[in-house]
């Protein structure tokens, strides 16, 4: 499973990407908004610091303004991948931006049908929210083992990214079902190489070599 790590902030990517860990980025107006500098050139600077995907989302709510947008987006960079929220308009928006080899990814999906229609249209990616899902009562991982099954049933070649994670048990469950990426807020993406076993072993482990000759200073 790929893991990309939902931020704008270049000090989390690069601290993630010097532990091998990030294989995309997404990104969205509200993460852009917290960091300093122009919304294109943090892009640009993303872009820069990783080779995979970097989804940025468009604004506009028509069509056309889609499509321009995502147009001027994937102009930053070659691994720019253009954020699209699903309905009638993303739907054709991502049909053209798709025809013209346009990367996409049609975000805010929080049904099997959206993320049918989604694939239909020519999506290069598709974005479940499960932690949403999880928030108005619903299980979010039981959307993304239904969409897993729809896509191997028909061959589709959207892929799924799994994403509004809380927490290290939904990206397990991600990768469980079969989800081919998660995106996962650095706060999460730290908690995932922790665990109290492993820190008492370490710390037993110093503690015996402080004891014995080899932790010894000459």
């Amino acid at each position: 499973m790929l893991i990309f790590i939902d931020t704008a902030n270049l000090d989390e990517i690069r601290e993630a990407n010097a532990q091998g860990l990030v294989d995309g980025v997404t990104t969205n107006p509200s993460l852009l908004a917290k960091e300093k500098g122009k919304p294109r050139e943090i892009l640009a600077n993303i872009c820069r610091e990783v080779g995979g995907p970097v989804s940025a989302e468009v604004v506009g709510s028509k069509c056309e303004e889609m499509v321009e947008e995502g147009r001027s987006l994937a102009k930053i960079a070659e691994n720019i991948t253009v954020k699209i929220p699903v309905g009638v308009e993303g739907m054709k928006a991502v049909r053209i931006l798709s025809e013209e080899g346009i990367k996409t990814n049609v975000t805010l999906v929080f049904s099997s049908p959206q993320a049918l229609l989604s694939a239909k249209a020519g999506a290069t990616f598709v974005s479940p929210f499960i932690g949403r899902l999880d928030d108005a009562g619903h299980v979010g991982m039981d959307l993304i083992r239904e969409i897993c099954a729809i896509y191997s049933n028909y061959g589709f070649s959207t892929k799924v990214i799994v994403a509004s994670i809380r927490h290290p048990l939904h990206v397990v469950e991600a990768a469980v079902a079969g989800a081919d990426a998660a995106t996962i807020p650095y706060s999460v993406l730290k908690k995932l190489l922790h665990h109290p076993l492993t820190d008492i072993g370490l710390e037993r482990f110093l503690e015996d070599w402080k004891r014995s000759e080899g932790g010894m200073t000459p």
